[in-house]
């Protein structure tokens, strides 16, 4: 999936949060995050005007600069809290969840009322940094894709 402008982010793809609560991970987000590695990923708020939520896994996030998050939330390394359930920390808001080996997860409605999504929504899937991928939900680069007259790629 190319840069949707000149020196902007690079796009993998949409994808559409089903009825259920599923929801796909483009092929090239999955490979590039090794994403489905520990059957488990991090999802964390997404930045006031992407929305959404950002994606990481214990192996990318922990020997990160960010790895404070896990090592100051130790409930969250360890999986203690309940799958879905947020913890906040510094301003963001942090839960794991399992995902399939073909990079499916599945958010409960109680996680999307949170994030402020719904299914029928398409989430733009962004590279971000080389820790985490976003899912966004809003805001102009959301636009930008949607006004791009290439071809973005659905799953």
């Amino acid at each position: 999936m190319p840069q949707i402008n000149k020196g902007g982010k690079f796009i993998f793809g949409r994808s559409l949060i089903r009825d259920d609560g599923t929801l796909q991970f483009p092929p090239q987000a999955m490979v590039e995050y090794t994403i489905t590695a520990e059957r488990k990923v991090y999802l964390f708020t997404g930045s006031k005007s992407t929305g959404g939520f950002c994606v990481t896994r214990q192996g990318l996030l922990g020997p990160s600069k960010l790895g404070h998050i896990l090592t100051e939330t130790p409930q969250l390394k360890n999986y203690e809290t309940a799958s879905g359930e947020f913890v906040k920390y510094k301003g963001r808001s942090y839960t794991w969840i399992d995902i399939t080996e073909d990079g499916i997860i599945r958010l409960t409605s109680k996680m999307m009322d949170f994030l402020g999504i719904a299914p029928g929504m398409k989430l733009l899937s962004i590279r971000s940094s080389n820790i985490a991928f976003t899912m966004g939900a809003k805001g102009p680069l959301v636009e930008t894709a949607n006004a791009y007259s290439g071809k973005i790629a659905e799953y």
